[in-house]
């Protein structure tokens, strides 16, 4: 089922009203899913290879934690956060600094403008 960004998320409690969780596509809503997002999202690193790989140990530890208490929101937010750091992780192993999409360099007065990684302007 799809995931439904017009749900009033501030005040739902997923684990008190999980009928009402939508799984969507990839990691829809995983930074609004409470209190599952409060949970995981602490242990949520992965700049370097130590940090994602202690990370990626505490919230699989989490997601059998939810596994074991049957909880399925929390086994897929789980199974999101895992999904979202190594998607996250293979940038900065790719990139250097983690941008995937170049830097900003500032121009005086007249703000901001998009620089390529070989430093020519778009």
């Amino acid at each position: 089922m799809a995931f439904d960004y017009d749900m009033d998320f501030d005040s739902i409690d997923f684990r008190e009203q999980p009928e009402l969780y939508r799984v969507g596509r990839g990691e829809q809503g995983v930074l609004m899913v409470e209190p599952y997002k409060s949970e995981i999202l602490p242990h949520w690193r992965f700049k370097t290879p130590d940090i994602a790989k202690d990370s990626s140990e505490k919230i699989y530890a989490m997601y059998l934690d939810y596994k074991k208490a049957g909880d399925f929101v929390g086994m897929d937010m789980s199974r999101k956060f895992l999904q979202m750091g190594y998607t996250r992780a293979r940038r900065y192993a790719n990139y250097k600094g983690g941008r995937k999409y170049g830097s900003y360099a500032k121009l005086g007065r007249n703000g901001y403008v998009s620089v390529k990684r070989n430093g020519d302007h778009v």
